[in-house]
Protein backbone atom coordinates (compact mmCIF):
# COMPACT_ATOMS: atom_id res chain seq x y z
CA UNK A 1 0.00 0.00 0.00
CA UNK A 2 1.38 3.55 -0.83
CA UNK A 3 0.38 6.51 1.21
CA UNK A 4 1.69 9.76 0.50
CA UNK A 5 0.92 11.92 3.61
CA UNK A 6 3.39 13.11 6.12
CA UNK A 7 0.81 12.98 8.98
CA UNK A 8 1.69 10.49 11.51
CA UNK A 9 -0.65 7.75 11.65
CA UNK A 10 -3.78 7.26 9.84
CA UNK A 11 -6.10 9.82 8.42
CA UNK A 12 -9.96 9.03 9.30
CA UNK A 13 -12.00 8.90 5.83
CA UNK A 14 -15.05 11.26 6.26
CA UNK A 15 -17.81 10.10 4.64
CA UNK A 16 -17.91 6.15 5.49
CA UNK A 17 -20.49 4.98 7.29
CA UNK A 18 -18.84 2.21 9.01
CA UNK A 19 -16.24 4.25 10.92
CA UNK A 20 -18.10 4.96 14.43
CA UNK A 21 -16.27 8.13 14.23
CA UNK A 22 -17.95 9.25 10.78
CA UNK A 23 -20.46 12.39 10.59
CA UNK A 24 -22.65 9.84 7.96
CA UNK A 25 -23.78 8.18 10.67
CA UNK A 26 -25.77 11.40 12.94
CA UNK A 27 -27.25 11.50 9.08
CA UNK A 28 -27.81 8.13 8.78
CA UNK A 29 -29.66 8.31 12.38
CA UNK A 30 -31.82 11.06 11.11
CA UNK A 31 -33.02 10.05 7.82
CA UNK A 32 -33.75 6.31 9.13
CA UNK A 33 -35.66 7.49 11.74
CA UNK A 34 -39.59 6.44 11.13
CA UNK A 35 -40.69 9.70 11.91
CA UNK A 36 -38.36 11.26 9.46
CA UNK A 37 -39.35 8.78 6.80
CA UNK A 38 -43.12 9.79 7.37
CA UNK A 39 -43.10 13.57 7.74
CA UNK A 40 -40.98 13.38 4.41
CA UNK A 41 -43.19 11.81 2.87
CA UNK A 42 -46.45 14.22 3.51
CA UNK A 43 -44.03 17.15 2.90
CA UNK A 44 -43.57 15.34 -0.29
CA UNK A 45 -47.15 16.10 -1.18
CA UNK A 46 -46.93 19.77 -0.07
CA UNK A 47 -46.53 22.61 2.37
CA UNK A 48 -48.06 21.64 5.78
CA UNK A 49 -48.66 22.96 9.07
CA UNK A 50 -47.97 21.39 12.34
CA UNK A 51 -51.33 20.53 12.90
CA UNK A 52 -51.64 19.17 9.61
CA UNK A 53 -48.74 16.87 9.97
CA UNK A 54 -50.00 15.60 13.40
CA UNK A 55 -53.37 14.36 11.69
CA UNK A 56 -51.55 13.03 8.56
CA UNK A 57 -49.00 10.98 10.96
CA UNK A 58 -50.56 9.09 12.84
CA UNK A 59 -49.32 7.74 16.31
CA UNK A 60 -46.86 10.84 16.45
CA UNK A 61 -46.90 12.68 19.52
CA UNK A 62 -46.20 16.32 19.71
CA UNK A 63 -43.20 16.05 21.21
CA UNK A 64 -41.74 13.81 18.70
CA UNK A 65 -42.97 15.41 15.60
CA UNK A 66 -41.88 18.91 17.29
CA UNK A 67 -37.68 17.34 17.26
CA UNK A 68 -38.74 15.37 14.30
CA UNK A 69 -39.46 19.07 12.64
CA UNK A 70 -35.85 20.74 14.37
CA UNK A 71 -33.86 17.86 13.67
CA UNK A 72 -34.86 17.91 9.77
CA UNK A 73 -34.58 21.78 9.73
CA UNK A 74 -31.31 22.15 11.61
CA UNK A 75 -30.19 19.60 8.94
CA UNK A 76 -31.72 21.56 5.64
CA UNK A 77 -34.10 19.38 4.80
CA UNK A 78 -37.07 20.75 6.26
CA UNK A 79 -37.93 24.93 5.71
CA UNK A 80 -40.00 26.36 8.75
CA UNK A 81 -41.77 29.12 7.43
CA UNK A 82 -43.91 31.61 10.30
CA UNK A 83 -46.13 34.44 8.16
CA UNK A 84 -47.12 37.12 10.24
CA UNK A 85 -50.76 36.94 10.68
CA UNK A 86 -53.03 37.06 13.42
CA UNK A 87 -53.28 34.01 14.55
CA UNK A 88 -49.69 33.11 13.67
CA UNK A 89 -49.53 30.65 10.67
CA UNK A 90 -46.33 28.53 10.83
CA UNK A 91 -45.86 26.45 7.48
CA UNK A 92 -43.18 23.33 7.35
CA UNK A 93 -41.82 22.70 3.67
CA UNK A 94 -39.06 19.90 2.03
CA UNK A 95 -35.93 22.32 1.03
CA UNK A 96 -34.30 21.53 -2.37
CA UNK A 97 -32.06 18.96 -0.11
CA UNK A 98 -34.81 17.56 1.26
CA UNK A 99 -36.53 16.57 -1.63
CA UNK A 100 -33.36 14.57 -2.96
CA UNK A 101 -34.95 12.46 0.13
CA UNK A 102 -38.19 11.81 -1.65
CA UNK A 103 -37.31 8.86 -3.98
CA UNK A 104 -35.12 6.64 -1.95
CA UNK A 105 -37.71 6.87 1.36
CA UNK A 106 -40.70 6.45 -1.57
CA UNK A 107 -38.53 3.46 -1.98
CA UNK A 108 -38.01 2.46 1.23
CA UNK A 109 -41.85 2.85 1.63
CA UNK A 110 -43.05 0.85 -1.19
CA UNK A 111 -40.41 -1.81 -0.41
CA UNK A 112 -41.82 -2.14 3.36
CA UNK A 113 -45.67 -2.16 1.76
CA UNK A 114 -44.75 -5.19 -1.11
CA UNK A 115 -42.51 -7.16 1.79
CA UNK A 116 -45.02 -6.79 4.60
CA UNK A 117 -46.88 -10.16 4.50
CA UNK A 118 -43.33 -12.08 4.09
CA UNK A 119 -41.74 -10.45 6.63
CA UNK A 120 -44.93 -11.08 8.88
CA UNK A 121 -45.00 -14.31 8.18
CA UNK A 122 -41.45 -14.90 9.15
CA UNK A 123 -41.67 -13.06 12.11
CA UNK A 124 -44.56 -15.60 13.27
CA UNK A 125 -42.58 -18.35 12.34
CA UNK A 126 -39.90 -16.88 14.34
CA UNK A 127 -41.92 -16.79 17.20
CA UNK A 128 -43.65 -19.67 17.14
CA UNK A 129 -40.35 -21.24 17.22
CA UNK A 130 -38.47 -18.87 20.04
Amino acid sequence: MVTTSSAPGPVPLLGDPYRADCPTRRILDRIGDRWTVLVVGVLAEGDARFSQLARRVEGVSQKMLTQTLRGLERDGLVRRTVHPEVPVRVEYALTEAGRTLCEPLRALQEWAITHLEDVSASQRAHDEVA
